[in-house]
């Protein structure tokens, strides 16, 4: 029994020394040290034996099975270093090559110009409307009769205005100007707002218009507030927005919530005041509407005109992107052409 274990042992080294690879190791193992190999079926045998052949072929057997562990797992490594390494070598990321760019997305223009016309009026002391008192989805009681805009007033037309089906005096709303309501019955003066959204109107689409577009709302309530303070405030936003250069003018209007009611224009960006035809030829372009709120308006949410006045004022975002950018067509903001959103 001695002499076949160490015949085993001889071919088991034999074996190792020439094996390839980690499948032949593994392969070895089982040949000679599992539960059906060649070791542990001499090892069954030792019964047979006398004590003292015990104790001899024991000890042998199991320094037999320790040498040839320990040479299998040596050979083990061996291998597995020498085939990760090539591994490595293969998968290895080559960093002198250039990368492989992958665009980002970017804020919107739209975003970005609302954005920037927000904190130019914060930094003058107004603060943002709550959404919640800022619906798109609006009742006719806000979005006309409170702002004193009477029953056969052509804008309440449903050529002009969309009604939501099914529920009568709900429209989308036509105008920010809604929120002005709101915020002066939620709020007592002294009011200083201002509040940006989504409007709605049953326009012909083309280069200078579009049945979906966005505004922002002012409104300043407070004592002893004068036409002298809404063009303070206009023409300091004017002049941050657009800078010192662009010519502006005020003229004379009316809206139904406002009286004195007046337009503000700003020299055309692309005629430089010559005449064109996205300013209709008179080299100016209507930027905002602005007005001292009408006491009807503010009998309307309980405040009493002979203590308090303000003003209110509103704004397409579109429209001073297009007069910032020089833009030509209002379509492009909505057509999500990746050529013109790359440019901001």
């Amino acid at each position: 029994m001695k002499e076949q274990l160490e015949n085993i042992y001889n071919s088991a080294k034999s074996d190792i020394d020439n094996a390839q690879s980690i499948n032949d190791i593994e392969n070895i193992r089982l040949k000679y040290l599992s539960r059906k190999g060649e070791f542990n079926s001499i090892k069954k045998g030792l019964k047979d034996l006398s004590d003292e052949e015990k104790r001899t072929v024991g000890a042998l057997a199991n320094q037999i099975t320790k040498d040839l562990e320990d040479m299998l797992k040596a050979k083990h490594d061996v291998f597995y270093q020498k085939e990760l390494r090539a591994k490595l070598e293969q998968e290895r990321i080559d960093i002198t090559l250039s990368s492989k760019f992958t665009p980002l997305g970017k804020i919107h223009p739209l975003t970005s110009t609302t954005n920037e016309i927000v904190s130019i009026f914060q930094n003058l002391g107004f603060s943002v409307v709550p959404t919640e008192l800022s619906p798109e989805v609006e009742t006719e009681y806000y979005n006309f009769d409170m702002l004193n805009v009477p029953k056969e007033h052509p804008a309440r037309d449903v050529q002009d205005t969309f009604y939501v089906k099914d529920m009568p005096g709900v429209v989308l709303r036509s105008q920010t100007s809604g929120a002005q309501i709101h915020v002066m019955e939620n709020q007592k003066p002294p009011i200083k707002v201002v509040s940006p959204g989504r409007v709605y109107r049953n326009e012909n689409i083309n280069a200078r218009k579009n049945n979906f577009f966005h505004q922002i709302e002012g409104l300043y309530i407070d004592k002893d507030i004068t036409f002298g303070d809404l063009k303070g405030v206009l023409n300091e936003f004017i002049r941050l927005y657009f800078g010192s250069t662009r010519p502006t003018r005020f003229r004379s209007s009316f809206f139904p919530f406002t009286e004195p009611s007046a337009e503000v224009d700003v020299q055309c960006i692309m005629c430089q005041g010559k005449g064109c035809r996205i300013c209709g030829g008179t080299g100016w372009l209507e930027i905002l509407g602005c007005g001292m709120v009408d006491i009807n308006v503010l009998k309307g949410v309980g405040i009493d005109p002979e203590v308090y006045s303000g003003f209110a004022f509103g704004m397409g975002i579109e429209r001073l992107a297009m007069l910032k950018y020089a833009i030509d067509d209002i379509r492009l903001f909505f057509n999500n052409d990746k050529r013109f959103l790359e440019q901001f």
